[in-house]
């Protein structure tokens, strides 16, 4: 794989090879990576925590529709389960 980079990401890595903290490029890349998979990992229950919290700002209000089981999980069986057409 190659990457191509601006001036200013390889003065970056070329400053964080020469102060040591990294032995290569590779290695530098191989954290970059490790980082953003930990960050969007971390994403995801922070979303199912505002939807939650949406969800309960819309039953403090008495903002619900009548809950229908069979309809609720004929959406999550076709993927809509927040009922948008997303998942």
């Amino acid at each position: 794989m190659t990457v191509n980079s601006s001036s200013q990401r390889n003065l970056l890595v070329q400053s964080l090879l020469a102060d040591g903290r990294y032995g290569s490029e590779e290695e530098v890349m191989d954290e970059a990576l490790r980082l953003l998979v930990e960050r969007d990992a971390k994403a995801k229950p922070d979303e199912l925590r505002n939807a939650i919290a949406l969800g309960v700002e819309d039953a403090d209000r008495g903002d619900l529709a009548p809950f229908d089981p069979k309809a609720t999980l004929e959406r999550i069986r076709s993927g809509q389960a927040r009922g948008d057409g997303q998942s």
